[in-house]
């Protein structure tokens, strides 16, 4: 049994994969100043939801944007005598064109793997999270670079932080731009303004990727993911050919598994010399 984890901004999201299969995903609220035990806790009863423990786990396959969770994981699995797997520029199988690759975040070169896998490519994986990144990935499966903007809930936060009188709002796709009241105004804005932002980030990028590959803007795939994924204000962004909210899960359960046979192959030959 693997565990995959992505470990987010905002949330950490981890499956169970047996057997190659996603059998279960579920979400709590990222806490970088959890200890590893904290962590060890969290990860344990989420497991439970599913009746499982985390003695039943054969190995983690990690993607985290946040060090602190990377190293409460990595402390988890060395007390339980787990192979860890953390995707990375170094581990994740595939060309990165960028001026600096490290510096790429974990979950969107695991995107660029997973997209090419089940998707394929070219491809723009968009990912809604605290961040709403737009990922390119060229037709051989090399992570080519993309753009990153607030994302919509990080907006909303801002906009009531930042004023006095402004709440907090409920994501709910408006019925009218024109809003009666304060929070149907506010929702009008952000929902609508940030379809707009999608759509023309969308748009360009596509457009750019499609040119670079020298194929028709329609022959390049656009899947979506993350947290915000499935909220109903995603069926008025054009383009998008598939939503598929664990990707990134998969694609760790894909990494990890090609991995796996590439070390065994190595050992083989390595036997076999």
């Amino acid at each position: 049994m693997l565990l995959v984890i992505d470990a987010g901004n905002t949330d950490v999201t981890l499956g169970l994969v047996v057997d190659g299969a996603l059998l279960a995903s579920h979400r709590a609220a990222t806490r970088p100043s959890a200890t590893a035990d904290e962590t060890e806790v969290l990860i344990a009863g989420l497991l439970a939801l599913d009746g499982r423990s985390l003695g039943e786990v054969d190995a983690i396959a990690l993607a985290s944007v946040v060090p602190a969770v990377t190293e409460a994981v990595e402390s988890v699995a060395a007390r339980h005598g787990l192979s860890l797997l953390v995707a990375s520029a170094a581990t994740v199988p595939i060309p990165v064109r960028m001026d600096r690759p490290a510096e790429v975040g974990a979950d969107r070169l695991i995107n660029a793997l997973a997209v090419q896998r089940l998707h394929g490519t070219p491809a723009v994986v968009v990912d809604f999270g605290t961040a709403t990144t737009f990922d390119a990935v060229a037709a051989d499966g090399a992570y080519v670079g993309g753009a990153i903007a607030p994302g919509l809930e990080l907006g909303l936060e801002a906009l009531a932080a930042r004023t006095a009188q402004l709440p907090r709002i409920e994501l709910r796709l408006p019925e009218r731009a024109i809003g009666t009241d304060t929070v149907s105004a506010m929702r009008s804005g952000a929902i609508h303004g940030y379809i707009g932002l999608t759509r023309e980030i969308l748009t360009r990028v596509r457009e750019e990727l499609a040119a670079g590959q020298g194929v028709a803007v329609s022959q390049v795939r656009v899947v979506a993911t993350g947290g915000l994924a499935h909220h109903g204000w995603l069926r008025d962004v054009p383009g998008i050919d598939a939503v598929d909210p664990d990707l990134t899960l998969k694609g760790l359960a894909i990494l990890h598994e090609e991995a796996t046979w590439g070390a065994a192959a190595g050992r083989r030959e390595a036997a076999a010399g």
